[in-house]
């Protein structure tokens, strides 16, 4: 997902999310520390960026139990894009590599399209087997064009919008999730509630966060983004972004945006002061919004359906280095990690909606009181099936981060879009050549 700042992941605690019959029961920073296999005790370490909720929902502890002599040693870098950074150097030297290392989503063509001799193709230790588990988008998207399997995958991102009920019913909107997803059922719609709402919004508070989060949301709706299907780069004539870059502008230029760059202390600390009265939310962020807006934000905050149709924005896979001390080890982890039964117990405790298709409808009937008791299973559910099986390239990431670059000067600045819209050609060739 994606803005490279993968800080979507930040560590919180989280209120509980209700399911609907009872789950499965389960089933049975890099370190330069040569893992002890004396005595059949081993250390796998794991090395991610933010927090992908595994020690915090008690995975780790359950693996270690199920496995004795097994010791999980995590390392985590909050920025992805330093740990990224930092991932290239480590694998260039071959050195300094965890056992399982995490990649986001729009980093995976970069390993199945000019990394797969660094990483092992977890055929050989059986994945082939598990296909059939995963959503057929997220199982291609980790296989090189050789058949390779490089990564399994964790969670996706399918897409809503959460609001503030509270701030609607405030301006004189309605607050039924039913009704604002038919009023706002294309991205016009919004941006016209918007402006409604700004007429009589509370002090303080504008309709969204920032015209970056709109855009990441509405080009996660797309199957084409920065490229197409040949690889080759359509960013600057792709008519759908630019759609997006439009909508964008134009939120900006009415107003509608509290200017916060996503990820800030002042972004975190608006979800508990009221600052904005919408927020496009992928299935990750319900976590986030609770860490931030904290327990008097429980029942204020609901979720409906997004504008425009279904998306997906992030979502990450666990791959194993050929660099690797404990390669076998460290696949078994991988596999029981991303395994329906894990998933779903993620969702429970963490939020991080599963792409493994098992989970899926083990979570169906999932609520979250917290969110008004909104169906979240059903509303993410949904919008995870109807998601597009999306293109990915190599430099999405880049791409993407000069777009959001261009867009903040638009918002903060006042560039004119024509001028922003350069200023993100010249980055994106700056970036990736």
């Amino acid at each position: 997902m994606p803005i490279a700042r993968a800080a979507r992941r930040a560590t919180v605690r989280l209120g509980a999310v209700v399911l609907a019959g009872t789950l499965l029961a389960a089933c049975g920073g890099p370190s330069d520390e040569a893992s002890d296999g004396a005595g059949g005790k081993v250390t796998v370490t794991v090395d991610l960026f933010g927090s992908f909720g595994y020690k915090e929902a008690g995975l780790y502890a359950e693996y270690e139990k199920l496995n004795p002599g097994v010791t999980i040693k995590q390392t985590d870098t909050e920025d992805e894009a330093d740990y990224w950074k930092s991932l290239q150097t480590r694998l260039a030297g071959g050195g300094g590599l965890a056992d399982v290392q995490g990649i986001e989503v729009g980093r995976i063509a970069s390993v199945t399209q000019q990394q797969a001799d660094r990483f092992e193709d977890l055929r050989k230790y059986g994945a082939d087997e598990l296909k059939s588990q995963f959503a057929e988008a997220k199982w291609a998207a980790a296989t090189a064009s050789n058949g390779a399997v490089l990564g399994l995958g964790t969670d996706v991102g399918p897409e809503a919008m959460c609001y503030r009920s509270d701030l609607l019913r405030q301006a004189g909107l309605p607050t039924d999730r039913g009704e604002l997803a038919t009023k706002w059922s294309t991205w016009d719609g919004y941006l016209e509630l918007g402006k409604k709402y700004k007429e009589k919004a509370p002090a303080k508070s504008a309709w969204i966060d920032s015209v970056g989060s709109l855009y990441s949301i509405m080009i996660g709706q797309e199957k084409e983004r920065y490229y197409d299907a040949s690889g080759k780069l359509i960013w600057e004539t792709n008519p759908a972004l630019k759609t997006a870059w439009d909508t964008s502008v134009e939120a900006a230029r009415s107003g509608l945006s509290a200017k916060l760059d996503q990820w800030s202390p002042q972004w975190n600390q608006a979800f508990a002061a009221g600052s904005f009265a919408t927020i496009p939310c992928p299935a990750w962020m319900l976590g986030y919004i609770k860490g931030q807006a904290g327990d008097a934000g429980k029942g204020k905050w609901d979720i409906a359906a997004l504008p425009g149709g279904a998306g997906n924005w992030g979502g990450s896979y666990l791959a194993v280095p050929k660099a690797a001390k404990n390669k076998k080890e460290a696949y078994e982890l991988v596999k029981w990690l991303t395994a329906p039964e894990q998933q779903a117990k993620l969702f429970q405790k963490q939020g991080n909606f599963p792409s493994s298709t098992g989970a899926i409808d083990q979570v169906a009937d999932a609520t979250d009181p917290y969110f008004n008791g909104a169906p979240i299973g059903r509303i993410f559910g949904e919008a995870a099936k109807a998601a597009p099986v999306q293109v990915l390239g190599i430099h999405d990431q880049n791409v993407a981060q000069q777009i959001t670059n261009a867009l903040s000067e638009v918002e903060r600045k006042g560039t004119a879009p024509d001028k922003a819209w350069s200023n993100a050609r010249k980055g994106v060739a700056n970036t990736i050549g």
